[in-house]
């Protein structure tokens, strides 16, 4: 049995959400093919996320100098004990399916958070005399990302950081196998914007097949 997580970033709905709405279909196909995998899911924009602030900064300095967690105040233990509970949770699992929109070429902010909290040196990664080494190397991980212009190929795609920045962060913690289904388009193409959320959906559901 495989543990996954499925990550969504988006403040809307299934209903209302492009990128949501061809998740729900991805995960639906996956559970249909995986009956015994575990599925866990975690809404980005309802959990606790906290950000690395100078109060992280601060209580990992105090805990790297050796002392002890019940020395620091209770709000450094409050942010400290979650950024801890989110990066052991992200270890636990054994795929990763991220769906976020993109907003002005990049994520939402609290996925970027996020990807703050689970990336921990000795954890997820370690330093080496040969430099860092990603440590997720039996992992794999899936992204559906939505945006209203197509950002995967053609004249805007160096303007794109979502899917970069995530594969790149993927790449560095070693996971060795990272696929995508785009929607994208609706915006410019505002009368096939149904029929692009229906190819989306198609693909999502073939690619869950094999995830």
């Amino acid at each position: 049995m495989n543990k996954v997580l499925y990550i969504t970033a988006n403040p809307s709905d299934d209903e209302h959400s492009y990128s949501l709405s061809v998740g729900k279909a991805f995960v639906e196909a996956y559970r249909e093919a995986n009956p015994n995998d575990e599925i866990v899911h975690i809404d980005l924009f309802q959990a606790d996320i906290p950000f690395l602030d100078g109060e992280v900064f601060g209580a990992r300095s105090k805990m790297h100098a050796g002392n002890a967690f019940e020395q620091l105040s209770l709000l450094e233990q409050a942010k400290i004990g979650r950024l801890d509970e989110l990066v052991e949770q992200f270890l636990d699992a054994d795929k990763y399916i991220f769906v976020n929109p993109v907003w002005n070429f990049s994520y939402p902010p609290v996925l970027k958070a996020y990807i703050d909290a689970v990336f921990v040196a000795g954890k997820t990664f370690r330093y080496t005399s040969d430099g860092p080494v990603g440590l997720l190397t039996k992992k794999k991980a899936f992204q559906i990302q939505a945006s209203g212009s197509v950002l995967s190929e053609g004249v805007y795609a160096d303007f794109e950081m979502a899917h970069r920045h995530l594969e790149a962060v993927l790449k560095f913690l070693g996971v060795p196998s990272f696929e995508a289904v785009y929607v994208e388009g609706m915006a410019a193409q505002a009368d096939k914007a149904q029929d692009i959320k229906a190819d989306a959906i198609a693909k999502a559901r073939e690619a869950a097949l094999s995830f």
